[in-house]
């Protein structure tokens, strides 16, 4: 660049009339567009560097949904494996109602729904349309675990009481989960 008549341009007076020079709006767009590149790199490096991670010799890292299914198969025959299916869905289409039911403080339509399709009488019910000598002990003894808990549910229910409904709610869930943990249909002919 070169100022009127002079060979040695002054720099400090040229990076001043240079600062005074708004920039292009496609070059501003790259500037925030490579600041806010450089802001998440060094958010990710950060936050990487800030993790901890401990692996501990021979031991291996718990994931219900990245390691391999060890479920214990349950032998059924397909219109069993189907019944049983059936039954599962209408518990989980239960739990749904009753969470309703709650949610609109409809407690004599949860406990009647507790009591009709999960306590001791749906198992009764459920076990003579199925084929029980195929079940392994481990599997009635959660089934009873879970209709014991719903049974607790329907009794609490009338206190209308969220502090002790919901905790007896998530006992059923949580028997509801342990059995699905357990054991898996396995189809047989």
């Amino acid at each position: 660049m070169r100022i009127q008549g002079t060979v040695n341009p002054d720099w400090e007076q040229i990076k001043s009339e240079m600062s005074l020079i708004e920039p292009l709006p496609l070059y501003r767009e790259k500037q925030v567009f490579f600041l806010g590149v450089a802001l998440g790199a060094i958010c990710v490096v950060l936050s990487a560097g800030c993790t901890q991670v401990e692996h501990r010799h021979g031991e291996q890292a718990s994931n219900l949904y990245l390691t391999s299914d060890t479920r214990h198969p349950i032998p059924l025959t397909p219109p069993a494996g189907k019944e049983h299916r059936a039954v599962m869905l209408q518990h989980l289409e239960t739990i749904q109602v009753i969470m309703n039911a709650l949610v609109e403080e409809d407690y004599e339509l949860a406990r009647g729904i507790t009591e009709t399709h999960l306590g001791f009488f749906m198992h009764r019910q459920a076990m003579e349309n199925q084929q029980p000598e195929n079940f392994p002990p481990a599997y009635h003894d959660l089934a009873m675990a879970h209709h014991a808990a719903a049974e607790e549910l329907a009794r609490i229910i009338p206190t209308k009481d969220l502090k002790q409904i919901l905790p007896q709610f998530n006992k059923v869930l949580i028997a509801c989960v342990a059995c699905h943990l357990e054991f898996k249909i396995r189809e047989t002919r």
